[in-house]
């Protein structure tokens, strides 16, 4: 496997230790050497979470700068597409799978790229087991 999809679940669960967990940091363990894979929304996601949490203070710039830095170590490709594409693919998964428009990217993406998927989003893992995508494990 070369590319696995990581939903904003995951990776902000590496930046807030309140939201750590095992299957996470399996995760963050099993990426290396990997591509991660992630929706042109994903960094936006990222960062609204990042400047929500630190508004309400449960982050500081510190562990922002740590975060990110641990973001720029691994290889993360960004995959956009079109926004008549977008509407085509994404709506229909949302759809069928009863998931968020945001919620569907992560999985059109690992559906269009054969790609495995991260995600702590127990309605995203059911909707991916269904469309036949592999739900990483980690290490």
């Amino acid at each position: 496997m070369s590319h696995v999809v990581v939903d904003a679940s995951v990776a902000l669960a590496w930046a807030f230790p309140d939201e750590s967990s095992d299957y996470a940091e399996k995760v963050l363990l099993a990426l290396d050497g990997q591509t991660i894979l992630v929706p042109a929304l994903w960094p936006i996601e990222i960062t609204n979470a990042l400047l929500v949490a630190e508004r309400r203070k449960r982050i500081r710039p510190p562990e922002i700068r740590r975060f990110a830095g641990l973001l720029a170590d691994l290889t993360v490709v960004m995959d956009s597409q079109s926004v008549t594409d977008a509407v085509a693919n994404i709506l229909p998964l949302a759809r069928e799978y009863s998931l968020s428009a945001y919620d569907a990217t992560y999985l059109d993406a690992a559906i269009r790229h054969g790609a495995a998927l991260a995600t702590l989003d127990v309605t995203l893992q059911r909707a991916a087991r269904k469309a036949g995508i592999e739900i990483l494990t980690g290490a």
